[in-house]
């Protein structure tokens, strides 16, 4: 199993979108709200080059925003 990191803030739905996408297919997730952590907030902007949630990053590839069949074939699914 791919390391799954997720960058989100509480209010963003598409990060809600994507943790209830992991939940139903049993994918184990770190999560980093930017909102209130400003070192994982600076971590996400060295990654991404933007500030746009959620930040998606399964194994060595990385994501922004959620677009479920990048998503799915970047896990396996």
């Amino acid at each position: 199993m791919k390391d799954v990191t997720i960058y989100t803030t509480p209010t963003c739905h598409f990060c809600h979108m994507a943790k209830e996408f992991f939940k139903e297919n049993n994918i184990t997730y770190t999560e980093h709200n930017v909102a209130s952590d400003l070192e994982k907030r600076k971590e996400m902007m060295e990654k991404s080059g933007q500030l746009g949630v959620p930040v998606i990053v399964i194994g060595n590839e990385l994501t922004v925003g959620f677009d479920k069949p990048k998503i799915a074939k970047m896990l396996g699914l």
